[in-house]
């Protein structure tokens, strides 16, 4: 027993030590990368950045967006090009993006391409805090209404949430106006659009462009093509490619965080933004299927762990998941309502396992996980919504594992062993000799030494009552 319990100490070290050798090459290759990726960026001063970013604005896009501003600043850049094609998304992560964009020093064009893209609701905002606005032709922006969040609507034509500020004093005054006849819905419907109006006229005015077009863009859901755009001062600069767009701005002057700067881009290299390990991370446990498949192994693992405790396995997976699906959770705009209803109804599932109900706590466990799990995400945007699919088999599964499987395992668990050591209790043994007290005898097809408080023949039949390592306690048997 001592050498078993020693080999089970050392098992921890063990794992560490491979561990750390099979983590070694990867930590040094990072290393290598990182250090590589500096020197490149040290040695692209004067370069243009150039970013590609395309669908809903979120977590990981602004993430990389800001990190990417920052490497830019880093390697003294010339001009940063964000080429966007955005159908919107969270009011978070674009106030995020804006801020950098803002705070940055290095020039920042949005350029809308390629042809057949476009800058709606939240790119629209992005826009218009640039210090450049461009476009390609045959694109388009605007539908820039915020969307409340669980509210109707989520067309993709109109897919920005906002988070409900607190507006102007227009929005102050109209409130009261509405007190004798409109309710608040209507009026906090009525704060998100003053406080969206305000803030891209804000961004408009520091740039010196049309804030009316912004406004109607706003309250009234208006679109403009790129011509018109430039038509009507929205945007600087119409451009059909990457060249194009550099030429035209090649000796502009600009007034950034840093001071005022004058372009110059006739010679200067073009350094393309590749996503790297953490955008994709991000990217990925964001996805609110992913998130949601994440938070269902997590809460699974811990209640195995717990009704099984020593396996190590689960509790450890289930904890990494949890903690993972967390983090996410915190990025994602979702329904603590939600949240509670799918814990709730995996409580009620695992409460019908261990006290049958008649499948009375079952079903009302199974509606309330699933109607949580639609509920989880509070927003109607397209791109955040978890897969029906996935709810109806994680729904089923749930029932079947928590409310069937588990009653099941409880039952068997507080049967009487049958097998191992604890299963020769009772059972019958044959003494091979005459013996006082200690002796030797047969059970199960092998010999053990055995223990007894009355005198044994041989051949007599004893009964075993207990089990102390290799020793058997016995008693003659009636």
């Amino acid at each position: 027993m001592n050498f078993m319990a020693r080999r089970f100490d050392t098992t921890p070290r063990l794992f560490l030590r491979a561990l750390v050798v099979l983590l070694f090459p990867v930590l040094a290759l990072w290393g290598a990368g990182v250090q590589a990726q500096d020197q490149q960026q040290s040695e692209a001063g004067g370069a243009v950045h150039v970013m590609t970013l395309t669908g809903g604005i979120g977590p990981a896009p602004a993430d990389w967006f800001a990190r990417a501003l920052e490497n830019a600043a880093e390697a003294n850049a010339e001009l940063f090009v964000l080429k966007l094609d955005t159908p919107g998304g969270l009011d978070k992560s674009m106030r995020e993006m804006i801020q950098a964009l803002l705070a940055s020093p290095v020039p920042v064009v949005t350029w809308v391409a390629p042809e057949g893209a476009r800058a709606a609701s939240a790119g629209t905002y992005i826009l218009y805090a640039s210090h450049f606005a461009a476009m390609a032709p045959a694109t388009n922006l605007g539908a820039a209404t915020p969307v409340q969040m669980g509210g109707g609507g989520g067309d993709d034509s109109n897919p920005l949430p906002f988070g409900g500020g607190q507006g102007e004093e227009e929005a102050d005054s109209k409130e009261q106006e509405s007190s004798g006849g409109k309710d608040s819905a209507d009026a906090m419907e009525r704060k998100r659009i003053n406080d969206a109006v305000a803030y891209i006229r804000g961004l408009a005015e520091k740039r010196g462009r049309n804030a009316d077009w912004a406004e109607r863009a706003v309250r009234e859901s208006v679109s403009l093509s790129s011509s018109a755009a430039l038509e009507q001062n929205v945007i600087d600069i119409q451009a059909d490619s990457l060249d194009d767009l550099m030429a035209q701005l090649d000796g502009r002057s600009v007034e950034t965080q840093s001071g005022a700067r004058t372009l110059a881009l006739s010679d200067a290299p073009v350094q393309r933004v590749e996503k790297d390990w953490r955008t994709n991370f991000l990217s990925t446990i964001t996805n609110p299927s992913v998130a949601y498949i994440l938070l269902m192994i997590g809460i699974y693992g811990i209640i195995l762990e717990f009704y099984n405790p020593g396996m190590g396995v689960p509790g450890v997976v289930g904890a990494i998941c949890l903690l993972t699906a967390l983090y996410a959770l915190q990025m994602l705009p979702i329904s603590y309502v939600g949240l509670g209803l799918i814990v709730l109804g995996i409580g009620l599932m695992v409460t019908e396992a261990f006290t049958p109900t008649f499948g009375v706590l079952g079903l009302g466990g199974g509606v309330a996980f699933i109607v949580g799990s639609i509920m989880l995400m509070d927003t109607d945007l397209p791109g955040y919504q978890i897969a029906m699919p996935i709810i109806a088999a994680f729904g089923v599964a749930s029932v079947l594992i928590l409310s069937v499987v588990l009653r099941l395992a409880f039952k068997a668990f507080r049967h009487e062993v049958v097998s191992g050591m604890e299963g020769m209790r009772n059972e019958t043994a044959r003494a091979l000799e005459d013996f006082d007290r200690e002796g030797r005898v047969r059970a199960m097809g092998e010999m053990w030494h055995a223990r007894t408080d009355t005198p044994v023949r041989k051949d007599q039949l004893l009964r075993i009552r207990n089990i102390d390592g290799l020793t058997l306690y016995v008693e003659a048997q009636e």
